[in-house]
């Protein structure tokens, strides 16, 4: 193929690639956007295989279709409870694809030489894309076992772990300096600093923990991003680039909007610790206690029957549950008896950015009782009744009142406001912040204990 069509080809997929972008940024329009990206990557491979730089189609083919095969295969089997790992575990292979392509441009004794500033700036991009895919491979890995639960979610805190953070990136600072002067050991400086900069990645998700996880995993999209970018200056491939500048900008866009969303600065997520019953007050938080009020799925039923206006509040047990589908029958049933229902949507419910607003359009849930916090939470005090389905900390009022818990100052849905709350949770343990609630207390708050999966099918039958 011709390089001026290659050409066309790549602002065609990047044209594509960013009316993706802005497909996916709305309910309506996230099928059609998936669509667009969908086009624009099969346009990128058919380029990038029939242009000059690729020779060895036997060996693409090698590679290409056992990759087909595992990634399909993996997309139709994978859960909605197993999407946030899943999505993390394919952040840890575009970082470990950058740091493989500047290994490889480093080891090519067939290159051609190169001299002066040129040499300077390819040696720049190469160690760049391979420190910065090393943090993203290690840290995405340690993400994906934490989602999960193959390790512990709660942060690891190591004494006087910014000056640690400090001394790797002034030592990778260092190696990078060696590196890029004219010295027979550049691959050996190169490899140290992968080390290094890989248990960087370790150190900074391993100190993230609880209700902050959905920030890592937005903020490993945008890392993955810039290694993708790192790798398409080291190649000279310019669609990669701007691919990655569109996923590394995007990513980082999201991760701020989060982070505002739990009122949280990037800058304290990325240097973790979140989680750890700290309030960095001068008292304790206060722990919630009280006696609580059970209820069930009967009288459940009846206080749905007899209410004016419900708001279901969806979190990660309902995920688990996959209760979506029976919730979904029961608004049909709730708005066929002429009462008025909505979704309230809280931007880290669940464990992946969105994670509730796919759950909820995989149940065919009309786009337009779905509400935002910010949308819906002047509605609570007019509201019957309110049943929170598996979700904790983003219903937890400490967030408001107790200056000292470790999620003081987080925008949560206030749920308490209603005439009814009613709970559903398997027990009265923490959610995945490992902070008491004091809601389940409430006196307007009932407890319906169980499986969210069998008590929304009763609920559903008496109704």
């Amino acid at each position: 193929m011709p390089n001026s069509l290659v050409t066309i080809c790549y602002i065609v997929a990047a044209v594509l690639f960013i009316l993706s972008l802005g497909g996916l940024s709305n309910q309506e329009t996230a099928r059609r956007g998936n669509w667009f990206g969908i086009i624009g990557m099969l346009i990128a491979l058919g380029a990038v295989t029939a242009s000059d730089a690729v020779t060895s189609y036997g060996i693409l083919a090698i590679a290409i279709f056992p990759a087909v095969l595992i990634g399909g295969t993996l997309a139709a089997r994978v859960k909605m409870t197993e999407m946030p790992e899943l999505v993390a575990i394919l952040h840890s292979f575009v970082g470990a694809a950058a740091v493989l392509v500047g290994l490889g441009l480093q080891l090519d004794t067939q290159a051609k030489p190169l001299e002066g500033i040129e040499f300077t700036i390819h040696a720049i991009e190469i160690f760049v894309g391979v420190c910065i895919g090393s943090i993203t491979f290690t840290g995405s890995v340690v993400a994906f076992l934490k989602l999960r639960g193959s390790i512990s979610g709660s942060p690891l805190i190591i004494p006087a772990r910014h000056i640690l953070n400090l001394i790797i990136l002034a030592a990778t600072v260092w190696l990078g300096i060696l590196f890029v002067g004219h010295d027979v050991n550049a691959f050996t400086y190169l490899l140290i600093a992968m080390v290094i900069t890989g248990i960087l990645g370790i150190h900074l998700v391993m100190a993230i923990g609880g209700a902050d996880m959905p920030v890592v995993v937005s903020m490993l999209n945008s890392y993955s991003g810039w290694a993708a970018a790192a790798a398409g200056f080291m190649l000279g491939n310019d669609l990669l680039i701007i691919v990655g500048a569109l996923v590394g900008s995007s990513g980082a866009i999201l991760s701020l909007f989060m982070c505002r969303g739990m009122n949280r600065s990037l800058i304290s997520v990325i240097l973790g610790g979140f989680g750890t019953g700290d309030g960095g007050g001068g008292t304790p938080m206060e722990t919630p206690e009280g006696d609580v009020t059970s209820i069930d799925a009967t009288e459940t039923s009846t206080l749905l029957k007899n209410a004016r206006r419900v708001i279901f509040v969806p979190g990660y047990g309902m995920a688990v549950a996959q209760a979506q589908h029976t919730v979904a029958k029961i608004t049909k049933k709730l708005k066929e008896n002429g009462t008025e229902v909505l979704f309230a949507i809280h931007p880290v419910a669940g464990r992946l950015p969105g994670h509730m607003n796919v759950l909820l359009a995989e149940a065919n849930i009309p786009y337009d009782i779905v509400l935002e916090l910010d949308e819906i939470n002047h509605t609570f005090a007019a509201t019957d009744v309110v049943l929170v389905i598996g979700a904790n900390d983003i219903v937890n009022p400490s967030a408001l009142d107790d200056p000292n818990s470790p999620i003081a100052g987080m925008p949560v849905l206030e749920v308490w406001n209603a005439k009814d709350v009613i709970v559903m949770k398997r027990s009265m343990g923490t959610g995945y912040a490992g902070v008491g609630n004091p809601l389940f207390f409430n006196e307007n708050t009932s407890m319906l204990f169980g499986d969210a999966g069998e008590n929304v099918d009763a609920i559903l039958a008496y109704l």
